[in-house]
Parts: C-alpha cells; structure tokens; sequence
C-alpha cells in the first residue's frame, strides 16, 4: 500500500509518497510560497532533484498539482489515484482532546478547529490541507497526526503552571510539548538498534534544528518535554528565546512602548542565535561565525550548548536515570561541534563522547566512548515514515 504523507504550512505544502510494503521514500516535495504569485514545488524522486513552477493560489491548487505530478509517466510512481491507500495529516496541535492519531471525519475537523487559538499559525493550514484533500480525493481514508499527542502521557505535575488554576480551568493553559511524532520515532528506532524494547530505556532525545525541543522519554512514553503551551518555551533556538523570566516581557513593553504583537515578533523571529549573533537565523553561519573567533556567535551557541546540557541534566532526574542520549533534527544529526559542546558538560556524570566517532553528519551511529556510563547516539528522525505507519495501522 502506498501512503500520502502531507504537512501544511502556512503558504507551503510538504509530502512524502511511502511505498509501505517495504517503508520505502518514493518520492517528496515542498511546494513554496502557496498563494503568491511565484510558487515552487522542490521535487526529489529516487534522489533526482528538480524545481517546478507552477501557480497555487491556494491548498486546493497545490494538492491537485502535487497528484497530477506523482501520475507523471517520467516519474514510475503510480499509474492511478487509486493506489495511494490513505493520506496522512501532520496536524501540530491536538489540545487535550487527541492523545493519538485519529481517522479524520467531520468532528475530528471541529475539534481541529478548536485548537487554533493554541496554534494560530499551524492549526488553520493543517485544517485547510484536511479540506483540500478530502475535496480532490473524497474516497481516501485520512488519518491525522498530532505534534502534542505523543506528549498526553506527561503526568500533571509536568504539565501544570504555577499561575492561578482557573486558567487551566478556562482556557487550558498548561505545557502540552512539541515534536511528538520526532520523538516517538527515535526512541523506537534507538531501542531497535540497540536490541532493546522500548519499554526498556530511559531516553532523552534532543530534536535540534531551527525549532528545538528535548524530551524524557520512559518505557516509550513521554513524561517532560520543554517546550510548553506554544512552541517558544525550552531551549534558545535560531530565532525563539526559550525560557526567560516572564518579567522580562511586560518590562521591554513598558520601555519600547510596544503592543503584544510586537512583543510576540520579538521573542519568535528576532531572538535566540539570530538575536544573540546578530549574524543569522542559520546555524551554519553562526556556526561559522564561531569558527571565525567572533564572540557574539560564539556566546549563542555556548549558551545554547549550556541551557541543553542543564535540560538532560534535569530529566536524567525526573527520569531516575538515563540509558541513552539522542540526537535529532537537522543540527543534532548534523552539528558535529553542537554535540561536542553539549557533551562536554555531561563528562563530570561520566557521559562521554567518542571524538572520532562523533564525526558524522546525518547517519546512524553510536558516537558514546566505549566507557561511557550512558550511550550516545545520532538518530536521524523520520517524521513522516512515523505518520505513514499510523495511517497505516489504523486504516488496516
């Protein structure tokens, strides 16, 4: 069976074609700038890249686009709509109301629906792929998949702030965590390699990227994560502050005399390593910006590095050990200098890193020392192969 995987953002449509008979990434692609008048659907088939332009003023068009690109004779994938069995939805915020993934039907949509106020800018893209979808293939099974549900299994001690409880009461402010397919996926994948069961290890994964977050994972189950209510709390990132003293904000409004909106600009664009650096939103030029001596990139990324480490060091308790430390996403699979510099702060707990090892970019791999009291692995995460086997599953 042949599983479409679609994650809608807010003017982009991302896919991946999985052959689920052998897990195999038949095709992806990213259709840019929705709704302008220049878009670009990025095309990779059998590692063959290529950019096609084409006008989608909306979900609808793109979609449509996207299929008739996978019934192209040139590509081999597929010779009728007929063969994709089910398409599954990256839906980032489930609220409550989803602590798994659901067949999607007119109800799942409205309690989609309720959540976008807790995701104002991912919630009304992911409902709009949903409708644009079902309206080009209204036969097809759908199945969505939330970023938060994977974190349901948190105990309330771990989810609750310590603010008035009427606004838990009312409007369900508490930390619900990001990232959950990511996690899920690395740690079932690191309990296989290592030839353990899940249920077995006490992981904590690092989901590094231009978004991050890190998660204490238990028998397969998340018990903290530190993103909170909205995807800016936990660790600095490329372009959101992570934790600060809340103080912080009404006192920058009261100086610059500035409204919540700018307040919110502030904190998710114009923060963490861009903020600090002042070199860019890439870590690969701040990066480089380290490597050129210069001191603001070089106190992003040690500060960065710092506030990881004290994270893994508050859930290897809240955990009562830890058997494995993971790294995900695009800098932990491939940032061989953010791994040492987070590393270099667990040797006292004698966690250590093979320097040899550790010099890998985007591949499975053990990169502990031999002795080492905690393994150390680079898990490269697979998002969307995680959505296709829930569709999949629950579809049979």
């Amino acid at each position: 069976m042949k599983i479409l995987v679609l994650n809608c953002g807010s003017s982009s449509l991302k896919f991946q074609l999985i052959n689920m008979d052998n897990n195999e990434r038949m095709a992806k692609g990213n259709f840019e700038r929705i709704g302008g008048m220049k878009t670009t659907l990025k095309l990779n088939v059998g590692g063959k890249k290529e950019e096609l332009l084409h006008i989608a003023r909306d979900f609808d068009e793109a979609i449509e686009f996207v299929l008739e690109v996978l019934l192209k004779p040139e590509y081999g994938l597929i010779k009728s709509l007929d063969e994709i069995g089910a398409i599954g939805h990256r839906i980032v915020h489930g609220g409550e109301m989803f602590s798994q993934s659901v067949l999607i039907d007119d109800e799942v949509v409205e309690e989609i629906e309720k959540c976008i106020d807790l995701a104002p800018l991912h919630n009304p893209a992911g409902v709009a792929g949903i409708r644009a979808a079902r309206k080009v293939l209204p036969e097809i099974p759908m199945v969505a998949v939330f970023d938060t549900a994977f974190h349901q299994t948190m105990p309330t001690k771990a989810y609750i702030y310590q603010i008035p409880y009427r606004y838990y009461t009312s409007y369900k402010i508490r930390k619900y965590g990001f990232h959950g397919t990511s996690h899920r996926y690395v740690a079932q994948r690191v309990a296989e390699l290592m030839g353990e069961k899940s249920e077995n290890l006490k992981v904590i994964n690092c989901h590094l990227g231009q978004g991050a977050s890190i998660c204490a994972i238990d028998g397969g189950k998340s018990i903290d994560t530190s993103m909170g209510l909205t995807p800016l709390a936990g660790i600095p990132m490329a372009t959101r502050c992570g934790d600060i003293d809340p103080a912080i904000i009404p006192y920058i409004m009261k100086r610059d005399n500035l409204g919540p909106e700018d307040m919110e600009e502030i904190l998710n664009k114009q923060s963490g390593a861009w903020g600090v650096s002042g070199v860019s939103s890439d870590f690969k030029d701040v990066e480089d910006g380290y490597k050129m001596g210069d001191s603001r990139s070089i106190l992003a990324l040690e500060s960065q590095a710092y506030r990881i480490a004290q994270y893994i060091g508050q859930y290897a308790i809240a955990l009562g050990g830890v058997d494995v430390i993971t790294f995900a996403g695009g800098v932990g699979e491939n940032g061989i200098e953010t791994r040492e510099r987070v590393c270099k702060y667990l040797e006292p707990f004698g966690i250590k890193l093979d320097p040899a090892a550790n010099k890998t970019r985007g591949k499975e791999k053990c990169i502990s020392a031999e002795d080492s009291k905690v393994k150390l692995y680079i898990i490269p995460t697979n998002e969307e192969l995680m959505i296709a086997k829930d569709t999949y599953e629950l579809i049979k």
